[in-house]
């Protein structure tokens, strides 16, 4: 208070008044400060998440052929000359962005340009990368989690990020959802620290960049910075910012690569809702699909992210406790509004869930912290100075539970179906042994697949530029992806016998009498088309095998989460085999005889 004012109110007090009532206030006692709960600082928590997301780098498994086929062999085509096309990418549809591969290409030049052309390596130092930026988002958004929610919340957040498999599997996986699920973190990093043009920027390049239909995470927070906050301008200043930086490259580099004028993000927005069939040629599943995958990933974080609006409302009205000038149904609603677009269509892939696991996480860290609140005000403690002190139990035996489910799933899906990149880099050491592969170095190589067609990891793991991967023809009546044209301006050029109906294209096989080398999963059932190649011991040979999940033989539960001494016994597991024709060797030896 001023001197003026002091005059105002009554004059100004001598020296002795204010000594006594120093002693006073000096007398009477002074409330206890309340220690907030420990959270690990950010720059540990960083630590702690890169280790987690390097090993996902190195162990996680390429669940989707999507990744494949739409991302890992257009960037092998842009760095070597050589990979498969699908329909998505050829000038007629034009529904795939280059832009985003491009991006992807840019440290992968520069590993080549310092250490070589080791492919394997290549793939593993782009999944690294790729580990890397996922982390320094995953450390935005917990700075922000723990400024707006409190460190409480933070600390369960960190948690979940650290052990969930739904982070395992999408961190390192290289598709669009994966950049949107980056970005989702950054822009709701951006909202709780207040920094709002992050959260636009952010927005904007996981739609433009990533996947359009991104954008619904951010309508929420659009409403909030605009009409609650009141920073319209703000709002339309690096809107604009946003759609020169990252809108006009994306068109530029796709008009270099395409040849002519396209938008992809427009494309695959008008594909996927205004044709007669849409998405629905693919992968249509019921509305249990998400649910029991969301479990899958997530286990009870999933769960308690689902009833996080109305837990959090009930228990707010209660105890009369709200930490965060946001109110529950607009940081709950990017989440509902997802489910309500998504979970209602037939076509439903487990990447689509990718942009919303920040979500999962973030709601369910909410839903214990205000568990917590509710455990602390029906049974008090005057020993408690924190509402944390007596109900630490909860989010403990929440962590263990979620910790062991969470393992247990990488554990599974590690043990069942790492067999295909295992058995990849295992071509590529009978490769460089001459006793094992006896043809000329210049001689084309031709690996086969058949009904595996859709695990194959990328041309990355093939051993060398003679090296070709073909298609044998199986009980899959589908579209497979066809090998880029040669040359610099494949990418230009409308490739022939491409539907966007998924009908099968007769061209694409390959007779297995051309094969030098096979890839299959022997299984006990076969078919005419679907042989079981490694019983035919006067035509191939088993050079290696690694057990892989039999699926459609094994327990639900015990072939999703790994139980020790228990789920072997109820899952069974099959030769994935790699095969080298005998066929080959006699014809090249009877050619040198001559």
């Amino acid at each position: 208070m001023s001197a003026s004012m002091r005059r105002r109110a009554g004059g100004l007090k001598s020296v002795k008044d204010i000594q006594l009532q120093t002693n006073r206030d000096a007398s009477e006692p002074e409330p206890e400060p309340v220690t907030q709960p420990w959270t690990p600082g950010a720059y540990t928590a960083f630590k702690i998440i890169m280790s987690a997301r390097l090993c996902a780098a190195a162990w996680n498994i390429v669940g989707d052929c999507d990744e494949t086929y739409n991302y890992w062999e257009p960037t092998h085509y842009l760095m070597f000359g050589k990979g498969f096309q699908t329909w998505e990418y050829s000038p007629q549809y034009a529904i795939r962005s280059y832009a985003y591969i491009f991006l992807h290409t840019l440290p992968m030049r520069l590993y080549t340009l310092l250490f070589g052309q080791n492919k394997i390596m290549l793939f593993f130092f782009l999944r690294c990368v790729m580990a890397f930026a996922c982390a320094l988002c995953e450390i935005y958004f917990y700075k922000g989690v723990c400024k707006h929610f409190g460190s409480n919340t933070g600390r369960i957040m960190l948690c979940f990020l650290l052990l969930s498999a739904g982070m395992f599997i999408s961190c390192t996986a290289y598709l669009p959802s994966s950049f949107c699920m980056y970005m989702t973190y950054l822009a709701l990093g951006g909202w709780f620290l207040e920094d709002y043009r992050v959260t636009v920027l952010s927005t904007a390049a996981s739609a433009i960049i990533g996947w359009p239909f991104a954008v619904i995470l951010g309508v929420p927070m659009a409403l909030d910075i605009v009409i609650w906050r009141k920073q319209l301008k703000l709002f339309v200043m690096w809107s604009a910012i946003a759609l020169v930086v990252f809108l006009v490259p994306v068109v530029e580099i796709d008009k270099y690569y395409y040849g002519r004028l396209v938008i992809a993000p427009l494309n695959i927005v008008l594909y996927n809702v205004f044709t007669e069939h849409g998405p629905d040629l693919y992968g249509v599943e019921p509305l249990s699909f998400y649910f029991i995958n969301g479990f899958l990933n997530f286990n009870i974080a999933f769960l308690l992210a689902l009833i996080c609006l109305p837990l959090v409302i009930t228990i707010q009205n209660i105890v009369k406790s709200q930490n965060t000038d946001i109110p529950a149904w607009l940081f709950t609603a990017p989440l509902y509004l997802w489910i309500a677009v998504f979970f209602t269509r037939p076509h439903k892939e487990e990447r689509f869930l990718f942009p919303i696991y920040p979500f999962f996480i973030l709601l369910g860290a909410v839903s214990v912290d205000y568990i917590q609140k509710f455990w602390s005000w029906l049974f008090p403690s005057k020993e408690a100075n924190h509402y944390t002190d007596n109900t630490l139990w909860i989010p403990v035996f929440g962590g263990v539970v979620f910790s062991l489910l969470s393992v247990s799933r990488i554990v599974a899906l590690y043990q069942g179906y790492h067999a295909p990149l295992d058995l990849f880099v295992e071509l590529n050491r009978f490769a460089a042994d001459s006793k094992i592969h006896t043809l000329p170095p210049d001689k084309p190589v031709h690996v086969c697949m058949g009904k595996e067609w859709y695990r194959f990891p990328s041309s990355f793991y093939l051993p060398g530029d003679n090296w070709s991967l073909h298609f044998l023809r199986s009980e899959f009546k589908g579209q497979l992806p066809k090998p880029y044209s040669s040359g610099p301006d494949a990418t230009k050029i409308i490739p022939s016998d491409m539907n966007d109906l998924n009908k099968e294209e007769m061209s694409r096989y390959t007779n297995n009498s051309r094969c030098h080398y096979l890839v299959d999963l022997d299984l006990p059932k076969e078919t005419e088309l679907e042989p079981r190649y490694a019983a035919n011991l006067d035509e191939w040979k088993v050079l290696a095998s690694i057990k892989f999940l039999d699926v459609s033989r094994s327990h639900r539960f015990f072939r999703a989460f790994y139980v020790p001494f228990v789920s072997s016994k109820f899952c069974v597991y099959e030769d994935y085999n790699l095969l080298r024709t005998t066929r080959s060797k006699k014809t090249y030896k009877s050619k040198t005889e001559r």
